[in-house]
């Protein structure tokens, strides 16, 4: 198979890594950076030095940094041209966009015309595009820009460096198109990366976005030292909020107690890898959210996600009191401790009130 994965971030590396590995399903893979000169410099030393340094990038993996056609030529995409970006996405039998949500959009409307499967990794909620709208999940996107593409996620509890390292991970190829789930089972099933198939592509990416705002809430649990058994309800009544939501927005419960859901939440609310859970924690510190932010180097997705969770639960009568805390905290309304005292201060309610 013809793995083409367009952006050379650490988790598009880490799964280009992982397919070019595969030596019994002997895919020919590519990486392509928007990028030129990071392009060069992981031809040269074989590897990733601002994403993924220490881990060596095969010979077998390609690298491209063909240049993207401008905005008035989307639909040219010239495979005539052998070193084109018509080229590279033509040939391939597989597209997995490795962006994040701020450049999803422009890539698939790049892609729009594409009749292989097309997948993408991020996670979250677009920023919203005009004020008093709302952002969208990445099927919705794809529903607006490219609605003929045959397309899906990749998504699960994953941490790029373990993937790199060839450490066990599962993940989820969901789609409502099952050439698109098979696909990618095919593409990156292995014996250290098992993936599962979902049709409920909306549960998949509900999950992926909320547990990124929820991690915040979990790292600023864990910075004020408020101890093991406020993270564990955290994260359990975290999940009920993430559930709630989701089946608001057309999702199947079962979704939320699996990988996608509890998996990828526990994930990214407990370990140190978690960029959002460090935004909990620096904040927790007394730093501000451009400090934290930028401490990073990285994109923390739940700091632009929270605003749009909160805005989609209101406008669906769903109640999500962590995220509400989340943003108000993001957005300087209240300090940390406010935000644990508003929480353990609201009345009292039944635990089976799930959905």
């Amino acid at each position: 198979m013809k793995i083409v994965v367009l952006g050379a971030g650490a988790w598009g590396t880490a799964l280009a890594l992982n397919a070019c590995g595969n030596a019994a399903a002997q895919h020919t893979v590519t990486l392509w950076a928007r990028d030129s000169a990071q392009a060069d410099v992981m031809r040269a030393r074989r590897e990733n030095v601002r994403y993924l340094p220490g881990i060596s990038l095969p010979a077998a993996l390609g690298i491209s940094s063909a240049r993207l056609p401008d905005a008035s030529h989307l639909a040219a995409l010239d495979p005539a041209a052998p070193d084109s970006f018509g080229a590279l996405v033509n040939d391939a039998d597989l597209v997995v966009l490795a962006t994040p949500m701020a450049g999803l959009r422009t890539m698939l409307t790049q892609l729009r015309h594409r009749r292989v499967p097309v997948a993408w990794l991020c996670k979250g909620f677009e920023a919203a595009q005009s004020s008093g709208t709302f952002g969208l999940l990445a099927h919705e996107i794809q529903a607006q820009v490219a609605p003929d593409l045959v397309a899906g996620g990749l998504s699960g509890p994953s941490f790029a460096l373990e993937v790199a390292r060839g450490q066990p991970t599962a993940l989820v190829a969901a789609s409502a198109h099952a050439v698109v789930r098979d696909t990618l089972v095919a593409a990156f099933h292995s014996p250290t990366l098992r993936v599962y198939a979902n049709d409920d592509i909306v549960g998949v990416e509900v999950g992926g976005a909320v547990k990124n705002v929820l991690a915040i809430a979990v790292g600023l649990c864990d910075g004020l030292s408020l101890g093991l058994n406020a993270r564990a309800a955290l994260i359990t009544r975290g999940l009920a909020e993430m559930t709630r939501l989701g089946v608001a927005l057309g999702a199947q419960v079962e979704t939320f107690m699996g990988l996608t859901g509890l998996g990828d939440l526990v994930l990214t609310a407990t370990g140190d890898l978690s960029r959002n859970r460090q935004v909990g924690l620096a904040l927790a510190q007394g730093q501000s959210l451009s400090q934290a932010v930028a401490s990073l180097g990285h994109v923390a997705e739940g700091v632009y996600s929270a605003r749009t969770v909160v805005q989609r639960a209101a406008g669906l009568g769903v109640e999500m009191p962590i995220a509400q805390a989340v943003l108000a905290l993001l957005d300087g309304q209240v300090k940390p401790v406010q935000a644990v005292a508003a929480l353990m201060g609201r009345d009292p309610a039944s635990e089976q009130a799930w959905c």
